[in-house]
């Protein structure tokens, strides 16, 4: 089936179950830039990021000897509230990796929704090799953030939806991370409209993206130390890496400053909670590394922010 394809069976399968998100402007940002800026905001999606629509589109396919056996993950924490949450859903039993430097917000939440959280210390050892260990111990299936296809069609429909709504964008603003919601955003904006450019957005010290995606060669950075701590995945995947050097029209990055400044606009300006990561698109366009021109749609991917970073970011 061809990619497009998949991201509308995908809109097709989570319909009922993931939230049509609200498209929100800014007439204070449209000013300031010239431009016409649509913010498909994904921190009102269940659990609070774009990750419930790729944990729903990927679990609910899983065969019913799968769903017996359990699923397990690794993630620094909305994937993980996704998989949690999509598991008590449909009654599956869900194990979660997780490093012991994740926001607590998003640990708590991931044990609210039933998973149990093996916790790990990423300067000792890796999320994968712990979730190798256990998959192989107790016949778990792997649900991984990013690099599945069924998790790419499922978060390409955030931009499916977005361009339901708006119609035409000349540009489409991404965060990136390890690239599942970026390969599929793009995915679905050429599917819908081919003159449509996708720029992925990634913070200045998580680079490994857009270096990758300059030479051609999978770049990796380990630990990166960004308040963006979803973008903190060391490298894009096997199957996001190809999408997005065939899909994605761009890759720019954002200073920390930025970043903070954008989650600063979006709660004082337009009252929104969201998260860094989710931050990056509009933090491009405040710290200049992408001159809006036009109709620009920016994904802001999450709302999952705990107090004390908040109050770090509110307070810089």
């Amino acid at each position: 089936m061809e990619l497009f394809e998949l991201v509308k069976a995908a809109q097709k399968r989570i319909e009922g179950h993931a939230h049509v998100t609200p498209v929100m402007t800014s007439r204070t940002l449209n000013d300031m830039t010239g431009a016409q800026v649509f913010f498909k905001c994904e921190n009102f999606q269940r659990m609070g990021a774009f990750k419930f629509r790729g944990a729903f589109n990927a679990m609910s396919q899983l065969t019913e000897e799968q769903k017996k056996r359990g699923v397990i993950t690794y993630s620094s924490g909305n994937h993980a509230q996704a998989v949690a949450l999509v598991g008590r859903l449909l009654g599956i039993r869900t194990v979660v990796v997780m490093p012991d430097n994740a926001p607590v917000i998003k640990r708590e939440a991931t044990e609210a929704y039933g998973a149990s959280v093996v916790g790990y210390n990423p300067d000792e050892t890796t999320r994968e090799d712990i979730c190798r260990d256990l998959e192989n111990r107790h016949g778990h299936t792997l649900v991984p953030p990013y690099d599945h296809i069924n998790i790419v069609a499922g978060q390409g429909t955030a931009a499916k939806e977005l361009l339901d709504e708006v119609e035409k964008l000349d540009v489409l603003l991404v965060p990136c991370g390890g690239g599942g919601l970026l390969s599929g955003c793009a995915v679905a904006a050429k599917g819908m409209q081919s003159t449509c450019r996708v720029i992925g957005i990634e913070p200045e010290v998580a680079d490994d993206a857009t270096k990758s995606f300059h030479t051609g060669k999978l770049h990796t950075v380990k630990n990166p130390p960004t308040i963006a701590d979803g973008t903190r995945t060391p490298s894009l995947g096997n199957v996001t890496f190809p999408l997005v050097l065939e899909y994605v029209d761009g890759m720019k990055t954002v200073t920390e400053k930025a970043i903070m400044d954008a989650v600063k606009f979006l709660l004082y300006r337009m009252k929104l909670v969201v998260e860094p990561s989710g931050a990056l698109g509009l933090a491009a366009i405040l710290g200049s590394s992408v001159k809006p021109k036009g109709r620009v749609g920016i994904v802001l991917s999450g709302g999952n922010i705990d107090a004390a970073t908040m109050k770090m970011i509110l307070d810089s």
